[in-house]
């Protein structure tokens, strides 16, 4: 019955490569994304999602940490960033963020997600000052810190390129790199709207040097925008080229486009649809990526879940306070107990797993 109703839905070719393990093109992969039959390419992510995780989800206990929004680039796709002195902007200090972390010594956090904008005034030292006041509250913490993008930024403070910069960094206390600022690779639309931004090569060029470092770090593309399907395959190849050179990336996490309070505010949402065809897309095309995340926070708990069903296999976590999407009209709430995760989880008919950040299994629940 299947086979029949991929045979009529012009997927059965895609279908033989997927069950035999082989790669998909770009040509096949711009196929899968106009294909109107979500429920095939949910079947079609599903098989690559348990050939590799089997029943598992993963979720971990982290916690969120958005420095400043003060931001030189202004990117037209972000209400998160301010110009300094402007009504929403603030920065921390270091005995503020020393705060945040206190504030939650009592829970068993594993990670603290540390991003912010690019800051026109903060000098190289605040930032391992910033990383060695959370180890020295929290030691046994795993900071997860610094986008591509702000580690180029780090790297022309501090004068010694990305590679120096980073060993700086790792020794003050960075332990991987989160996957934001990737947005889409595609030139074109960089020069539409983050013109100012690191461009995609530089963001893969900082990953390649993170990586061979043995930093790990995570990949992202934000979509839903003015970018055409061709150049968000286009955006996953690159990824999986990299990940064919470096190995590095943990996770790769589709990011729906939120327009409110943004440059781009005459665009819609990402319908329930397209964020569900992005994830199984991925999970497609990312064949030497081992996780898909479905980021609970951007697309709401909801479909998150049901994307478990369509090649997701990792909601995120706890997440205890994010800025960036509520400030551009994010729906979902900012935090999400673990037990509220687990149950998710387990009425998705998966096996709920608490990680740590490079996913290594903590408890099984």
């Amino acid at each position: 019955m299947i086979d029949a109703l991929l045979q009529k839905a012009g997927l059965a070719d895609i279908a033989a490569k997927v069950r035999a393990g082989e790669r998909l093109s770009h040509g096949e992969g711009v196929r899968l994304y106009r294909s109107p039959d979500l429920l095939l390419l949910g079947y079609l992510a599903n098989l690559v999602r348990e050939r590799k995780n089997g029943d598992r989800a993963y979720f971990i206990y982290n916690q969120h940490l958005n420095y400043s929004n003060i931001c030189s680039n202004l990117c037209k796709f972000c209400a998160f960033g301010k110009e300094k002195g402007a009504k929403l902007a603030y920065e921390m200090d270091i005995d503020q963020i020393r705060q945040k972390i206190r504030a939650r010594l009592a829970e068993p956090i594993s990670e603290v997600h540390v991003v912010g904008g690019i800051h026109p005034d903060l000098p190289y030292s605040y930032y391992l000052e910033m990383l060695r006041a959370i180890k020295e509250e929290r030691p046994e913490i795993h900071i997860q810190g610094f986008t591509c993008v702000e580690i180029a930024h780090l790297a022309e403070l501090s004068g010694q390129g990305v590679e120096a910069t980073l060993r700086e960094l790792m020794a003050a206390g960075l332990d991987s790199i989160p996957g934001g600022g990737a947005e889409v690779f595609s030139p074109r639309i960089r020069a539409l709207t983050c013109e100012k931004k690191l461009s995609g090569e530089g963001w893969l060029e900082v990953a390649r040097v993170a990586h061979g470092l043995g930093l790990r770090s995570n990949a992202t593309m934000l979509y839903g925008h003015i970018e055409t399907i061709e150049e968000r395959v286009e955006h996953l190849l690159m990824l999986r080229q990299t990940q064919d050179e470096t190995g590095g990336f943990l996770t790769f996490i589709p990011l729906a486009f939120h327009p409110r309070n943004t440059q781009l505010s005459q665009l819609s949402r990402t319908s329930g649809v397209e964020d569900l065809k992005n994830i199984a897309v991925a999970r497609l095309l990312l064949d030497n990526f081992d996780h898909i995340k479905a980021y609970w926070v951007m697309i709401g708990p909801k479909l998150a879940q049901v994307a478990l069903a369509f090649g997701a296999d990792d909601l995120d976590g706890t997440v205890k306070e994010e800025l960036i999407t509520s400030m551009a009209g994010g729906e979902a709430e900012q935090a999400m107990a673990d037990t509220e995760l687990i149950r998710l989880i387990r009425e998705a008919g998966r096996v709920p797993v608490q990680r740590d950040t490079l996913y290594r299994q903590l408890v099984e629940r």
